[in-house]
């Protein structure tokens, strides 16, 4: 067999599918309901089916439609999770829910022979270990056995320390492992040092920058003079979100006007102000990254700034507008995290193929240690 075959659902941009590609893997099929993200899609994967729709439309007839007698042989996709509290406990209400019953429907239909679930690490939070428990049943009850772990990107290759929880599932007679990590910021020796943003600047500073309308530094300016003034009061690495920041980097005319004693835990949710710096991994990327600011010049990070801190190619092309793009990269699996576990997938798949295994290969889940990777900062 020449080819392992996957379909992406809830693709967004195309991260993960980015990465399974580079990894060697065949995308059949995208699919999004977001008209953005699969315009972006389409800007750089043109070679694959990117469906605008609804995963409750990919019934089985639907789904024959369109990839004919294709063999698949991996499903992957995130779909949200804010609801899954309720799965397994009859709540059809919920359309969260709703949207990983429709996963698990078009994973029946399809029967590949494994899966990748990923999403946020909150999953494996104490408070929805039945949740978790409830989405491993539901992988058993279709006949995958299942490998969970949280992964942090700057492990392989990212310039970022965003963590994923991920799920692999497969069927009878095949095995897996997840990726060893093969950057850190510690134990040099044994390890590449993790990539840091002095690396991604230096290499976009060597790209052709000036003809990519990704990098707009006008675009990039900060409009608020008020926000101006403030990001000129904090050198690189500063931020605030504790009293004392505010203290230390703004002065009274700049301040805040928080009362820091009657906000929770008497601190901000978040960074404000946060000037990042060059000498250390980025921070996660998200969806609204209006709170993160370049090291040295006095102004947000551009487009292709965000997109290379996840490692997305500098090729790579986005549609939409820059809150719009700011979403789908946030939202996104980094690439080199998703082409690590895609390079493990296709060595499980072909070691399978040539063995016949009657044992279970399934690991015992230790949600007590995956918890603590996923809720350790350092």
């Amino acid at each position: 067999m020449s080819k392992i075959n996957f379909v992406d659902l809830f693709c967004g941009a195309g991260g993960l599918a980015t990465g399974l590609r580079s990894a060697g893997l065949n995308c059949l099929l995208s699919c999004d309901y977001n008209k953005d993200a699969v315009q972006s899609i389409n800007l750089n994967h043109p070679d694959s089916i990117n469906l605008l729709e609804r995963i409750e439309n990919l019934n089985k007839a639907r789904l024959k439609k369109l990839l004919g007698s294709k063999k698949v042989h991996l499903v992957a996709g995130g779909p949200p999770c804010q609801g899954f509290s309720t799965i397994g406990l009859g709540d059809p209400d919920d359309d969260r829910n709703s949207m990983f019953r429709h996963f698990m429907k078009v994973i029946k239909n399809l029967d590949p022979e494994f899966v990748l679930f990923e999403n946020v690490t909150g999953l494996v939070s104490k408070k929805n270990e039945k949740t978790l428990t409830a989405i491993i049943k539901s992988f058993h009850k279709l006949g995958y056995e299942t490998h969970i772990d949280v992964l942090e990107a700057q492990h392989y290759g990212v310039a970022q320390k965003r963590r994923r929880l991920i799920i692999i599932g497969h069927k009878k007679g095949y095995s897996f492992s997840f990726p060893k990590k093969t950057h850190d910021v510690f134990n040099k020796g044994k390890y590449n040092q993790s990539l840091l943003l002095k690396d991604v600047l230096q290499k976009l500073k060597k790209s052709q920058l000036k003809k990519d309308a990704m990098h707009d530094l006008e675009n990039a300016k900060i409009t608020n003079r008020l926000d101006l003034k403030r990001i000129q009061a904090i050198p690189e690495g500063g931020r605030i979100r504790y009293q004392k920041d505010e203290l230390k980097y703004l002065p009274k005319k700049l301040r805040l006007n928080i009362n820091w004693d009657k906000i929770r835990e008497n601190r901000l949710r978040e960074n404000h102000y946060h000037r990042l710096s060059r000498k250390e991994v980025s921070p996660t990327i998200n969806t609204h990254n209006h709170h993160y600011f370049h090291p040295k010049e006095d102004r947000k990070l551009t487009l292709r700034e965000f997109a290379s801190i996840q490692s997305f190619p500098l090729d790579y092309q986005f549609s939409g507008s820059r809150t719009s793009i700011i979403r789908q990269i946030g939202n996104a699996v980094p690439p080199k995290l998703a082409e690590a576990i895609g390079k493990n997938i296709k060595k499980s798949f072909k070691k399978g193929m040539n063995r016949v295994s009657k044992a279970n290969s399934q690991e015992k889940h230790d949600i007590a240690k995956i918890r603590s990777k996923a809720f350790r900062y350092v």
